[in-house]
């Protein structure tokens, strides 16, 4: 079967701006909530380990989801999938505006996130069935870019509309924009998915999973995206109570701080773009990693030595998501290409295990959190450390192979 299989129509631009917005979807159940996690604490009165699970269990759900988005894209089609995710999420939008419990809102952010968690999957699917294995980097990455729109302006957002009007107006707005987002894709996404296929035996799930992860170079690369998100999500998640607590900043100014992470991820996806297929995924991954693991060791000695301010919290999540932003698109990339026709599946594998890694240590610092900024370097150091070890793995796989074809 080929790398490539054909499409029914070519790309035009509506399809290609509705897609892009797809991608939105994600930053409107995460990055919109960030600021608001304080005045959740204030307003439903509870601990910062429940106030922090509002957050991660968004993550959480979208962990689960995208496995489940992924394979039943494989099975039934992209179209039906993504439609019947947007609704998902406009439903959980809904009952996060009506809470007047944390046990409500929990539920309103779980479902709201397991409908968000079509985006990444279905974009990077229908990506690969229109654009082609040979452009996928290329459209991963420059739909990456057009994604981080979203945690650029969404902290900013949310945090003005904190401050102006309260926390549940950022479940209006995430209403609001969602179901412009669904009318969107309704009216310009159509089936990329061959019919053959769709109509054709499916794998059985576990035996997906199984083949894939037998395949070492896939496990590495998937991996090395959970960790390098684990080591992000805890600073995004951290460093909203301390700008707010510790430093005593308003929600809004946390806002605009938060502008330099998804503006690195920005501009690491825009060198993977121009980059494209001239230099290796295994090259890419490693350089990533090892940014990454840099950053992280610079930033935890100077806030270990008492230089807790907002520029060191946050000028480092620039590199951080830089780092992220250069070996995101070829990890994706190289997982996917594992076995062809089980595209959808690893890109659900790779997207879940990014929010599970990345739920994992949020909430992790939600329950070791003491008011300073150590529980979120400790997190950090380990997420990052274990990204670099893996994201190490394909380079050597490969200079393995090398070897052993010149011993032949």
């Amino acid at each position: 079967m080929s790398d490539s299989p054909p499409v029914r129509d070519v790309p035009g631009r509506s399809f290609i701006l509705a897609l892009a917005s797809i991608a939105l979807v994600g930053p409107l159940a995460i990055h919109l909530f960030l600021p608001a996690i304080p005045a959740i604490k204030s307003g439903l009165r509870v601990s910062d380990a429940l106030a922090q699970l509002t957050f991660s269990i968004s993550l959480f759900a979208m962990a689960f989801a995208t496995l489940v988005y992924g394979s039943l894209a494989d099975s039934y089609g992209r179209r039906p999938v993504l439609l019947s995710g947007l609704g998902v999420f406009l439903v959980g939008s809904v009952i996060s505006v009506a809470a007047n419990t944390i046990e409500i809102l929990l539920i309103g952010r779980l479902v709201q996130a397991a409908g968000a968690g079509c985006g990444l999957t279905l974009v990077r699917t229908i990506a690969r069935d229109a654009f082609g294995a040979e452009r996928l980097v290329q459209a991963i990455a420059y739909f990456t870019m057009f994604y981080t729109l979203g945690p650029m302006i969404a902290p900013l957002i949310g945090g003005v509309l904190v401050d102006t009007f309260g926390w549940r107006s950022i479940f209006v707005f995430a209403l609001v924009s969602g179901g412009a987002i669904t009318a969107g894709a309704f009216l310009s996404i159509y089936e990329t998915h061959p019919k053959s296929r769709i109509d054709g035996p499916q794998l059985k799930l576990l035996l997906s999973y199984g083949m894939l992860f037998r395949d070492l170079r896939f496990t590495a690369f998937v991996l090395q995206t959970g960790f390098s998100t684990a080591a992000f999500m805890t600073l995004a998640s951290a460093s909203s109570p301390l700008m707010q607590e510790l430093l005593h900043r308003p929600a809004a100014e946390y806002g605009l701080y938060f502008l330099l992470a998804p503006a690195g991820f920005f501009l690491g996806n825009f060198v993977s773009g121009r980059v494209g297929r001239r230099i290796s995924n295994e090259t890419m991954v490693l350089a990533g990693s090892v940014l990454s693991f840099c950053t992280v060791a610079v930033q935890s000695t100077l806030l270990i030595y008492g230089l807790t301010y907002p520029l060191t919290l946050f000028i480092p999540g620039f590199f951080i998501t830089f780092a992220q932003g250069i070996a995101l698109p070829y990890a994706q990339s190289g997982a996917m290409a594992t076995i062809p026709q089980l595209a959808g599946t690893a890109a659900g594998i790779g997207v879940f295990l990014q929010h599970f890694f990345g739920a994992a240590a949020a909430q992790l610092y939600g329950v070791l959190a003491d008011g300073s900024p150590h529980p979120m370097l400790y997190i950090m150091l380990v997420s990052s450390v274990l990204s670099l070890v893996v994201g190490s793995l394909p380079t050597l796989f490969t200079a393995r192979k090398v070897r052993r074809s010149g011993n032949r």
